[in-house]
């Protein structure tokens, strides 16, 4: 989106600055390279991230700066630091950006097919776990469809449209975006069914002897975490894995005895179920969009769809 912003500046002396009904001559391209510096304050990795080289970076920051009159960065050791000019224009970049997006996120909305790209943002677990089967059905219902799926546990800005949809476990979503709850993810204790020959549930007390496995200190807010850190020994913590899937392999190795979610370990033959689902550590299934795009029929769609296939899985995945 190439144009000029406006022409209106009123100007003083190097380093102060007054803001018109625009700036000579300045296109958004040059508000978004200001708003790149800023962000990631090292112009290589801003000049990537708007697709340009870091000489044309350095040649047009240096261009907007003599077309202002002002200085906009400091460059330190530690990367570029915004002047009090510099907060200006780069405050100015993040409200003219939130405008574009917030204008082309109600046009997304508008859209009257079913066809299209539609991006969604979950976790590696439950992709792996749950929803590739569920994806494929959606599309071969949907041929027009095109999914592009991004595994991140992070919270990827749906203000922004880095996603449309996010498929996130939670018990406090974003109060930013709307969807809908359509399940209780249910987790209890497993070990290798080998391990555990006899039927009927042993003995709490007696297991928190044993070896355990458990994730690691990046999810420690979870309540499972917690709970193993709290009961069981240190020394009986065998072995630590970030990822709940690598978690599950180890408890099917036979290495120790460890929570899961009940809708990863009732697939795995090899792992029997010791303790009771325990609703504490269980967390809400939820599908999220933003505001703006809840009534577009793809995405409306893609929500029904899925909410529908999950709901019929969802004695398996509360683990009832």
């Amino acid at each position: 989106m190439k144009g000029n912003i406006g022409a209106g500046w009123v100007g003083g002396v190097a380093g102060e600055f007054k803001v018109g009904d625009g700036f000579p001559n300045l296109a958004w391209d040059d508000l978004r390279l200001v708003k790149a510096i800023a962000d990631t304050r090292n112009l290589p990795t801003a000049a990537a991230r708007i697709g340009i080289d870091h000489s044309t970076a350095f040649r047009r920051l240096r261009q907007i700066e003599q077309t202002l009159g002002v200085t906009l960065f400091e460059k330190h050791r530690t990367g570029y630091t915004l002047t009090s000019a510099g907060e200006e224009v780069a405050g100015l970049a993040d409200r003219v950006d939130e405008d574009i997006v917030s204008v082309l996120r109600r046009l997304a909305g508008s859209e009257l097919d079913l066809a299209g790209e539609l991006r969604i943002t979950t976790n590696d677990t439950l992709l792996v776990e749950l929803l590739t089967p569920l994806l494929a059905r959606f599309a071969e219902a949907y041929p027009g469809m095109r999914l592009d799926v991004v595994l991140s546990n992070a919270a990827l800005n749906l203000s922004k449209r880095d996603a449309d949809i996010a498929i996130r476990a939670s018990d406090a979503p974003p109060d930013t975006l709307v969807g809908r709850r359509v399940a209780r993810i249910g987790w209890a204790l497993y070990g290798r069914a080998e391990d555990f020959p006899e039927p009927g549930l042993p003995d709490l007390e007696a297991l928190h002897g044993r070896r355990w496995v458990a994730l690691g200190d990046n999810l420690a807010t979870l309540k499972a975490v917690r709970y193993v850190k709290a009961h069981v020994a240190p020394e009986r913590i065998v072995y630590r894995v970030n990822s709940v899937l690598g978690l599950a392999e180890a408890v099917e190795a036979g290495i120790g005895i460890g929570h899961l979610p009940c809708f990863i370990a009732g697939t795995r033959p090899g792992l029997r179920r010791i303790g009771s689902v325990n609703p504490e550590f269980g967390a809400d299934l939820w599908l999220l969009t933003h505001p703006d795009l809840r009534d577009a029929p793809r995405i409306r769609a893609f929500l029904n769809f899925i909410a529908a296939e999950i709901v019929r899985r969802r004695a398996f995945i509360e683990g009832t």
